[in-house]
């Protein structure tokens, strides 16, 4: 018997210049939530998004003011529990 593949692995680029339109007090925060409704929008039988610590640490890198334009992530989603978790991919 062969068994179906219950995770795929999948490259996203996701532009965060829309974070850029608002405040400056706020624009980590919101790019967070943008990488967390992108996902969602991609994966949408997804019941939980995990966004890994080290995405967190690389929008927060340049303080709450400055996140990046964009920013390169790996995504797995794992069909058996409907979770998706982010993460940086690793460099070669």
């Amino acid at each position: 018997m062969s068994e179906r593949k219950s995770s795929s692995k999948t490259l996203f680029t996701i532009p965060l210049s829309r974070v850029y339109w608002g405040r400056r007090s706020n624009r980590a925060k919101r790019a967070i939530k943008l990488i967390r409704e992108f996902v969602k929008r991609q994966y949408k039988k997804a019941e939980k998004i995990i966004i890994d610590n080290s995405v967190n640490e690389l929008v927060w890198s340049r303080g709450i003011e400055k996140p990046p334009r964009r920013i390169r992530v790996k995504v797995e989603y794992d069909e058996k529990e409907k979770v998706v978790k982010v993460f940086l991919p690793e460099k070669k």
